[in-house]
């Protein structure tokens, strides 16, 4: 964490998820040399970014900031893989429903529509009749995105990583120490949740990584009817349909307990498939019953209102921390690079929301 003299490279990302794959490929190609390292591998099973697939979708609130980071980051990752010839975005089209008069749901029409991204608003009878795998409440109503979709996360990282390499970044799979010198200007780390542990004093409790369980149910043999990814966030749940011959994934959004991504225990309990069977059966009938096909605990880690962390180390001006992804940060992997590689070029403006000195220690989730 001090600045190495004999710089070999201009800079050090440590950490080859989604934000530091992305990091180091705008870096690249910005004319950096650039050194990339992981412990564990892009797209691991350990990481945040590890897993088949991530929800990308434009709906936010009030925050038109992630709203304007989920369109630059969408344009992003489509250009990226026409350019690779990997078709790794998958157009579902996203629902996010609630109570007709939620203030998450109107706060999200009005920043889409100020946003001028593509969306209809979609009562009960309407959803019903475009949707009727699922079971809405009678007040429900509906904000659907026909442009949105998912991403093919453990096979779009690496493949980021890879082109990162085809550009001129070094890559290396190994561990790194807190105190390590590394041979570069400047270092990033976006080590996911791994970093609250690589910086305990400054980031205990302002990053929390915690327990999320994942599920993936078959579906009955031939059954080829569309659907969206949907999310229900004041249920603290959201869906995926079928790809890739994954099966239907069910996830809990709700914050579990503390996790530790290295050694934490990685089984689903009789609790986690009794409430997702309990989701099925209230907005899922056909599936109540479906086959468990797979299962698995990833993990969030969560800033104490949501908000991501991008901002240099208080005492070591060339040090970059990058991370607080809170379990909706997949998706603007893009931007998020774009934004770090900007910083330090000197060439990008300033969000005070990522900053650390925003990040508080009381848990108070604001941002979905």
């Amino acid at each position: 964490m001090v600045k190495n003299l004999a710089a070999t490279y201009d800079v050090a990302v440590v950490g080859a998820g989604v934000f530091g794959a992305w990091t180091a490929y705008h870096l690249v190609r910005a004319g950096l040399t650039v050194l990339l390292v992981d412990q564990h591998g892009p797209g691991n099973s350990r990481s945040s970014s590890g897993g088949e697939t991530r929800v990308i979708r434009a709906s936010y609130g009030a925050d038109l900031i992630y709203t304007r980071s989920t369109i630059r980051s969408l344009e992003l990752w489509k250009q990226f893989f026409a350019e690779s010839g990997q078709p790794l975005f998958h157009r579902t089209g996203v629902l996010v429903t609630a109570p007709s008069a939620d203030s998450y749901l109107l706060a999200t029409r009005e920043t889409l529509a100020k946003a001028k991204y593509d969306f209809e608003w979609l009562n009960r009878a309407a959803m019903r009749k475009r949707f009727p795998q699922i079971v809405f409440d009678e007040d429900a109503a509906g904000i659907y995105e026909p442009s949105s979709g998912v991403l093919s996360a453990r096979r779009g990282v690496p493949a980021v990583v890879d082109a990162a390499v085809q550009a001129g970044v070094r890559y290396e799979t190994r561990r790194i120490e807190a105190r390590e010198l590394l041979p570069a200007k400047n270092v990033v780390y976006s080590c996911g949740p791994w970093l609250p542990s690589l910086f305990p004093e400054l980031l205990r409790g302002r990053i929390r990584p915690t327990r999320q369980p994942v599920f993936f149910l078959g579906t009955p043999p031939g059954d080829q009817t569309p659907m969206p990814v949907w999310i229900a966030f004041r249920e603290g749940a959201y869906s995926i349909p079928p790809l890739d011959g994954r099966g239907f994934k069910l996830a809990i959004d709700d914050h579990g307990p503390a996790f530790d991504p290295e050694t934490g225990n990685r089984t689903i309990s009789a609790a986690d498939i009794r409430h997702a069977r309990m989701i099925l059966r209230k907005r899922f009938p056909l599936l109540r019953n479906a086959p468990l096909l797979e299962s698995r605990v990833c993990q969030y880690e969560n800033t104490s209102n949501g908000d991501f962390l991008i901002d240099r180390h208080p005492n070591r001006e060339n040090v970059w921390l990058v991370g607080g992804g809170s379990g909706h940060g997949f998706k603007h992997g893009p931007f998020v690079g774009e934004y770090v590689a900007k910083q330090i070029l000197g060439t990008g403006v300033t969000e005070p929301r990522f900053s650390l000195a925003s990040k508080k220690t009381t848990k108070h989730r604001s941002v979905y």
